[in-house]
C-alpha cells in the first residue's frame, strides 16, 4: 500500500534530521539531496529503453549498487569513486562540484561513525514507498514536491546567512504568475532565465505555469548550490535545463556573441543589498552597457541586479524580481536610476510583501514586475500592499493560498481595492511632493481608522450615528436588522432597542440573516452539484493537483456572489483541508484507485528495556477512518457501546463522589491506607457485626457494589469494542469501489468542506455581534446616570454608618 504523501515527506525529513548530528544543515542538505537524486535517476533511467535517456546511469553506479556498499569500511570512498565519478563521466551536464564529498571525516565522522551514518542514510531511501520508476513527469510529481519540502526545511534550519539558496514556494508562485506566462502563450522555444537561480525553484515555478517543457537557463554564484539546481531540474523532469556556475554580474555566462542573451521571461531573487556586487567589474566600462541609467552604490547591489535583468529581457520580454523595500525610496544614486526606470515605462507593478517571509533575512521585500512590450503605452504603476496577508509558521511568516490568489487576481485585473491596491499614475509619482519615491504607503493607506470615543455620548447617552454608519456594508444587506436593533435618538445619535446580551440571538433569528445563510448555503449546494461528477470521475492515474485546482477555482468563483462573506476565506478553508487531509486521500486514490485498505500501525519504542523494538498498536485505514465506517454500517453496535460507556462514566463519577464525601478524618475511608477492593474487604471483616460501625459498613459495601459495577461494565465494554473492531476490520475488504467512492466523497470530503464553509457564516455573526455589543455597552450608561448611581450608593453607605453610630462628613 502506498505511503501517504505527507508521511513520505515528514518521514524522510525526520530520519535525515536525526542522522545529521552536529553537521550544519546547509552542508548536510547536499548529502540528503544527492541520495534523493541518485534514487530517482536510478529508478527512472537505470533500465530505460530510450535511445538517449536524459541521464545515463553507468553499470555499477546505480542506487542498487550503492546498497551493496552499506556497512563497508570504505563506503565513503566507494560512493565517490564507483557511484559519483562514473555518473559525472557519463553525463556532460554534471560535474564533480555538483556533489558533496562522501569521504569527508570532518563532516561525516571518522571510521565506524562515518560507516554507520552513510549506511543509515542509504537505508532511509531504500523504501518501497520511494519507487520512482513510474514517477509522472508532470506537475503532480511527488518526487519533485519531496525535494521542495526538504529544501524548505533545510532553509529553515540553515540560519540567516545560509538560507538564501531557497525562495519560498509561495513567493515563487506569485512571480511565475504575474509575468503572464501560460500554456496559451508558451512553446518549447519560449525562454526563461534566472540570473541568481539558487536551487532553481523559481525557474521551475515558471515552467509549471507554462505547462510545457520550455527552455530554462540560470546562473548561480555558489558552485554547490548550482549543483543542487542541476539536480533539481532533473528531479522535476527538466534535464535539459542549462544551469551555469559563476558570478552573473562579473562574468555572465549566457551571451550571444558580445551581447547578453535576452529572454522572453526573467525571474530572480538576488541577494539582498549585496555589498560585494562590484567585485570583478568596472561599472563605467561595462561591456554590456547595463549601467546606462547610473551606477548603483558600491555597497548596495540591488539595482545592479535589476539593471542586469532589464538588459536580459527581449523587447517583448516580461520579468519579476524580488528586492528589499529600500529600492523603492532610497536616495542618491539609486534615486537617479529609479527615476530612469519609472520614465522608461518598463516598471509595470510593485507588490509589497509581508516581512519575515525569507529564510536569509527578516526584512520586508517587494516584487517589481517589468514589461518591455507595453512600456511605451504605460500610464502608471500598479501597486499592491499585501503586507498584512499572511500566517505565522514557526518563527517565519508564510503566505496562505488565499493571499497568493488575491495578489495574482488583483494584479491581473489591475483592480482597485481600498487599502490594498490601485493604479498610480506617472504624474502622481513625478509630482514634486513624491519626486519619484515609490514607497507604497505614500500611495496606499492601509492604516485602520481609530475607534474614537464620543465624549458627548458618554455624557448624554446614545450611540453615535457615525459608528453605525461605518457598518453600512452590513445594513445594505440587512436593513431590517438595523431597525430591529436601533431607534432614532437625539440628533446624530441612536438608541439601542435591546440589551447587549440579546444581540447574538436577535441576529441569529433575524429573517434577513436567515435568508443570507440560506442563500450562501444554496451557493455551496450549487458548487457541490458541479463538483460531484468531477469527484466521482477521479480515479487511478488521475492528477490530484488538477482536481484541487478545478474544485478550488470553482468554489472561489461561486462564492464571489456571496454577500458579506470573503470568497478568499472560503477558498482558504478548502485549501487547508486539502493540505491537511484530502490531498493524501487523492494521492492514494491516484495510485491504487478507490480501495480502502487497512494497515497495521507499528511504532518504535523510544525508551525502556524494549527501546528500538517495533510495537504493534493495532490497525487503521487512511482513506476511510474506522469511525466513519462504523457510523455508516454499525451504528446500532456503536450506540450499544456508547450506552455502556455512559453507564461506566456515571458509575465512576458515583465512586469518586462517594470517596470525596467520606474522605475526612471521621469518614468511612479514614482507617484505610488505600481505597481499593483489598483494603475495603479487609476493613469489612474487622468491623463485621459491630453495632457502632454499621454506618461505615454500609458505605464500604456501597463502594464495593459500585466497584463491581465498574469492573462488569469495563469487561462488557471491552467485549463490545472487540466485537465492533472485528466487524469493522472484516467489512473493509467487502467494500466495493462504488461504496468506497461514495463514503469518501459524500461522508468524508463534502461534509468536512461544508462544515468549514459554514464557519464563515458563524464568523460573520460573531464579528457583527461583538462590534454591536461593544458599542452598546460603551455608551449604555451615561455620566449623569453614573453620578446618580454614585450618589445613591453614598446615601446608602451614610445610612448604614449612622445606624452603627458613625458619622461620614
Amino acid at each position: 500500500m502506498p505511503i501517504k504523501k505527507s508521511e513520505l515527506y515528514s518521514s524522510i525529513w525526520a530520519s535525515c534530521d536525526e542522522l545529521r548530528g552536529g553537521m550544519d544543515a546547509s552542508q548536510y542538505k547536499d548529502y540528503v539531496l544527492f541520495m534523493l537524486f541518485i534514487k530517482y535517476v536510478s529508478d527512472k533511467y537505470a533500465n530505460s529503453d530510450d535511445f538517449a535517456p536524459p541521464v545515463t546511469i553507468p553499470k555499477g553506479a546505480s542506487f542498487k549498487d550503492m546498497l551493496l556498499l552499506r556497512g563497508k569500511d570504505d563506503i565513503g570512498d566507494k560512493i565517490n569513486t564507483q557511484i559519483i565519478q562514473p555518473l559525472i563521466d557519463s553525463n556532460s551536464r554534471l560535474s564533480r562540484s555538483d556533489f558533496p564529498d562522501f569521504n569527508d571525516p570532518n563532516k561525516l565522522g571518522e571510521g565506524k561513525a562515518m560507516v554507520d551514518r552513510l549506511t543509515n542514510l542509504i537505508n532511509i531511501f531504500n523504501s518501497p514507498s520511494l519507487d520512482f520508476s513510474k514517477n509522472r513527469a508532470d506537475h503532480d510529481d511527488i518526487l519533485g514536491d519531496a525535494y521542495e519540502y526538504l529544501m524548505q526545511h533545510f532553509a529553515q534550519e540553515s540560519g540567516k546567512s545560509k538560507g538564501q539558496f531557497y525562495t519560498p514556494a509561495e513567493v515563487s508562485r506569485i512571480l511565475a504568475k504575474v509575468i503572464g506566462i501560460s500554456p496559451k502563450n508558451s512553446v518549447a522555444a519560449t525562454t526563461a532565465y534566472d540570473p541568481t537561480c539558487g536551487s532553481g525553484s523559481l525557474l521551475l515555478k515558471v515552467a509549471a505555469e507554462a505547462g510545457k517543457h520550455i527552455t530554462l537557463e540560470g546562473q548561480e554564484k555558489d558552485v554547490t548550490t548550482s549543483g543542487l539546481a542541476r539536480m533539481n531540474m532533473i528531479l522535476h523532469d527538466f534535464p535539459t535545463a542549462n544551469i551555469m556556475a559563476g558570478n552573473t554580474l562579473a562574468n555572465p555566462k549566457f551571451k550571444d556573441g558580445d551581447n547578453l542573451r535576452t529572454y522572453d521571461y526573467v525571474v530572480a531573487n538576488p541577494p539582498f543589498s549585496d555589498k560585494t556586487w562590484s567585485a570583478g567589474i568596472t561599472p563605467s566600462e561595462d561591456p554590456f552597457n547595463r549601467f546606462a541609467w547610473g551606477e548603483p552604490p558600491t555597497k548596495q547591489g540591488d539595482y545592479a541586479y535589476l539593471l542586469h535583468i532589464v538588459r536580459s529581457m527581449k523587447s517583448t520580454g516580461k520579468a519579476a524580481c524580488i528586492l528589499p523595500h529600500g529600492v523603492l525610496f532610497r536616495g542618491n544614486a539609486e534615486a537617479a536610476i529609479r527615476k530612469q526606470l519609472i520614465r522608461s515605462g518598463i516598471l509595470k507593478g510593485i507588490i509589497g510583501l509581508p516581512a519575515n517571509l525569507f529564510y536569509g533575512t527578516g526584512i520586508p521585500a517587494c516584487i517589481l514586475v517589468l514589461d518591455k512590450e507595453n512600456a511605451s503605452a504605460s500610464k502608471g504603476i500598479f501597486m499592491i500592499d499585501a503586507s498584512k496577508g499572511f500566517m505565522k509558521d514557526g518563527n517565519k511568516n508564510r503566505l496562505r493560498e488565499q493571499d497568493i490568489h488575491k495578489i495574482v487576481d488583483t494584479f491581473k485585473k489591475l483592480e482597485t481595492i481600498e487599502k490594498f491596491s490601485r493604479m498610480v499614475s506617472l504624474e502622481e509619482i513625478a509630482d514634486p511632493k513624491n519626486d519619484y519615491n515609490l514607497n507604497i504607503p505614500r500611495y496606499i493607506d492601509t492604516t485602520e481608522p481609530e475607534d474614537i470615543q464620543d465624549i458627548d455620548a458618554h455624557l448624554n447617552g446614545g450611540i453615535p450615528q457615525r459608528d453605525i454608519d461605518d457598518m453600512k456594508h452590513y445594513w445594505d444587506i440587512l436593513p431590517g436588522l438595523k431597525n430591529t436593533l436601533f431607534e432614532e435618538g437625539r440628533s446624530g445619535y441612536l438608541n439601542a432597542r435591546l440589551h447587549a446580551r440579546d444581540i447574538r440571538s436577535t441576529i441569529q433569528q433575524n429573517k434577513e440573516f436567515l435568508t443570507l445563510k440560506e442563500n450562501n448555503k444554496s451557493i455551496f449546494e450549487g458548487w457541490k452539484k458541479k463538483a460531484l461528477p468531477e469527484l466521482n470521475g477521479f480515479d487511478k492515474g488521475a492528477h490530484p493537483k488538477d482536481l484541487i485546482y478545478s474544485l478550488s477555482e470553482s468554489l472561489l468563483d461561486d462564492f464571489r456572489k456571496a454577500k458579506l462573506i470573503n470568497a478568499y476565506e472560503v477558498y482558504q478553508h478548502l485549501m487547508d483541508y486539502w493540505n491537511e487531509n484530502m490531498q493524501d486521500d487523492a494521492y492514494l486514490i491516484a495510485a491504487d484507485g478507490w480501495k480502502a485498505e487497512t494497515r497495521r500501525v507499528v511504532e518504535e519504542v523510544k525508551a525502556g528495556k524494549d527501546k528500538g523494538k517495533q510495537k504493534d498498536k493495532g490497525w487503521t485505514c487512511d482513506l476511510i477512518p474506522k469511525a466513519l465506517l462504523v457510523s455508516k454500517y454499525f451504528a446500532k453496535e456503536q450506540e450499544a457501546l456508547d450506552t455502556k460507556q455512559v453507564e461506566l462514566e456515571t458509575t465512576q463519577a458515583s465512586l469518586t463522589e462517594l470517596e470525596e464525601e467520606h474522605a475526612g478524618e471521621d469518614g468511612a475511608f479514614a482507617e484505610l491506607e488505600k481505597i481499593n477492593k483489598a483494603e475495603i474487604s479487609k476493613r469489612l471483616k474487622e468491623i463485621n457485626g459491630i453495632k457502632d460501625y454499621k454506618a461505615e459498613e454500609k458505605i464500604l459495601n456501597q463502594w464495593l457494589k459500585l466497584d463491581a459495577q465498574q469492573s462488569t461494565l469495563k469487561a462488557e465494554i471491552k467485549k463490545l469494542d472487540e466485537a465492533l473492531d472485528k466487524l469493522a476490520y472484516e467489512k473493509y475488504p467487502k467494500l466495493t469501489e462504488d461504496e468506497v467512492c461514495s463514503i469518501v466523497i459524500n461522508d468524508k470530503w463534502l461534509p468536512t468542506i461544508e462544515a468549514s464553509v459554514q464557519t464563515e457564516m458563524n464568523r460573520l455573526s460573531q464579528q457583527l455581534t461583538e462590534r454591536l455589543k461593544e458599542l452598546i455597552e460603551r455608551y449604555e450608561t451615561s455620566l449623569p446616570q453614573i453620578q446618580l448611581a454614585l450618589t445613591e450608593a453614598e446615601e446608602k453607605v451614610k445610612s448604614h454608618l449612622e445606624k452603627m453610630g458613625f458619622a461620614w462628613i
